[in-house]
């Protein structure tokens, strides 16, 4: 008999799979508010409209799912066959028609929860590969959903906003989005502080950074290029743009 629940007994894991379902349940209300004339309209995300949006969702869950599958059988499944046929196949489902990409939101949501669900204990600890070419544990996709579900509910700009994402989730997204940085080398003389947290990321070198501070969900919303609101900045970054908030490096 199939099991109904995870098979996995890690409460670290529990409590990730709790937190990308839940995003999961939240994206779906924001795109089940939206009338079908209104999956037309623009997103947050230049190029791309609504429909864009539920696409890549839909379709990002069945990537996930292949992971999933690698890890349960050893047999590689790769995400992707690469970005251009990602692209494409987003691309495609944005010409869906509104019942047909809803149901592909649906469906696809709901085979990697099964998937999820039926992964033996031992198999989440399989590595599989990201279609960047990291590899990584099964675990891993976890996130992998979830920081994807909760920042693209906000995308869809029908009234969801980076303080509605959980504090836990907005953590790990600026250290994932700070961490890029470093690694690129483009966090230089850039420092970001976090005023409702004791949390500071960037570059603690520098004799004369530019700091930009705020609120958790502001100082994300800066971090991930959705905008600036809440957030402030001194140092030299800020004088060269008059005051203002300098945009952030670039992320993804």
């Amino acid at each position: 008999m199939v099991a109904r629940h995870d098979q996995t007994t890690d409460p670290e894991l529990l409590a990730a799979l709790l937190q990308a379902r839940r995003g999961t349940a939240f994206f779906a209300r924001k795109l089940n508010e939206l009338s079908d004339t209104e999956l037309d309209g623009d997103s947050l995300l230049p190029g791309w409209t609504r429909r864009h949006i539920t696409a890549h969702i839909g379709y990002n869950a069945r990537a996930i799912a292949r992971l999933i599958e690698w890890a349960a059988t050893g047999v590689e499944s790769p995400m992707y066959a690469s970005t251009d046929v990602r692209d494409h196949e987003i691309d495609f489902g944005a010409t869906l028609s509104p019942i047909a990409l809803r149901h592909l939101f649906d469906h696809s949501a709901v085979h990697l929860n099964v998937e999820w669900r039926d992964l033996p204990e031992d198999a989440w600890h399989h590595k599989v590969r990201t279609i960047q070419g990291r590899e990584v544990p099964a675990t891993e996709t976890v996130w992998m959903r979830s920081r994807e579900v909760w920042m693209h509910a906000v995308d869809l700009d029908n009234g969801a906003a980076f303080h509605d994402i959980p504090a836990p989730v907005l953590e790990r997204l600026l250290k994932d989005i700070t961490g890029a940085w470093h690694t690129r080398g483009t966090d230089k003389d850039l420092v970001v502080r976090v005023t409702d947290r004791d949390l500071t990321f960037g570059d603690a070198t520098s004799d004369s950074p530019t700091v930009v501070s705020g609120p958790l969900a502001a100082v994300v919303e800066w971090a991930a290029g959705r905008g600036n609101s809440g957030v402030t900045a001194a140092g030299p970054g800020a004088a060269a743009t008059t005051g203002t908030v300098p945009p952030a490096p670039k992320w993804i």
